[in-house]
């Protein structure tokens, strides 16, 4: 087995995932960079500084697509595959009334069938490698049910509670599960418009007064995450202060939600 550790990021074509990908590279880890669009892919590649790495076209919906490419980047990495970081997801905002039932089975195929897919499948390569770590994107929408992002917030709470879960079932296989809880992100996926609505997720939040978190803060708290022992790691003010209130204040928690939507 190679010595050089290797970490395989789905939705690294952008945002977090690149972010990621650039901040494992320059530990002199080996990359695999998994998306749908493949010029945000070459993009990624092209801030990796030389660093190994390896392009990997892959909707995660796919159950075929995930185990041809992980079977492609571990021929590369020496049979290694010490991170696999269930990155990618889509948005999806507003009135769960006005939403297509389009939007919601998008939503609910990607955020969390296919974070599914992506620990039953990648289970077997992750067990082949000592230490290794399932690192899952959960998000803010996962400590409290979030008013307007009803969907998006149902996937990601299911992020968590898979991540809970396979935390203990998985301990006796050696391998270490982890989940980001971070709130809103400066990512290209809050400039979409929900529907029903004539503003973006980032006029929303940003009218609302709420802080938007770099993805290299992101970055920084996967690789954290990765090395640390802390199951859930909050990611951001607004993700800390959720923290926070979903524990010590309840129901001032709900009050708030009642008088606003996202």
């Amino acid at each position: 087995m190679s010595d050089t550790r290797a970490i395989f990021i789905t939705g690294a074509g952008s945002g977090i995932g690149r972010a990621t990908a650039r901040r494992f590279a320059g530990e002199g880890w080996r990359i695999g960079i998994a998306d749908i669009d493949a010029a945000g892919m070459e993009g990624t590649a092209a801030t990796l500084g030389g660093a190994p790495h390896s392009i990997h076209r892959l909707d995660v919906r796919d159950r075929d697509g995930w185990a041809a490419a992980l079977d492609a980047f571990t021929q590369g990495s020496g049979g290694r595959l010490d991170v696999l970081f269930n990155n990618a997801g889509v948005p999806l905002g507003g009135a769960l009334a006005d939403a297509s039932w389009e939007g919601i089975d998008r939503t609910v195929a990607v955020n969390l069938m296919g974070v599914l897919n992506g620990a039953k499948i990648g289970h077997a390569f992750l067990k082949r490698t000592p230490g290794s770590c399932l690192l899952n994107t959960a998000s803010a929408s996962a400590i409290y049910g979030s008013a307007g992002l009803a969907t998006y917030s149902a996937t990601k709470f299911a992020v968590r509670a898979l991540t809970e879960a396979l935390d203990g079932e998985w301990h006796r296989d050696g391998i270490r599960v982890r989940g980001l809880v971070p709130g809103f992100i400066d990512t290209p996926l809050i400039d979409g418009t929900p529907e029903g609505s004539n503003r973006s997720i980032r006029e929303t939040v940003t009218g609302a007064g709420l802080e938007l978190t770099s993805p290299e803060d992101v970055a920084d708290a996967a690789w954290a995450a990765v090395h640390g022992e802390r199951l859930l790691v909050p990611v951001g003010p607004t993700a800390r202060r959720l923290t926070f209130a979903a524990r010590w204040m309840p129901g001032r928690l709900r009050t708030t939600m009642r008088r606003s939507r996202i």
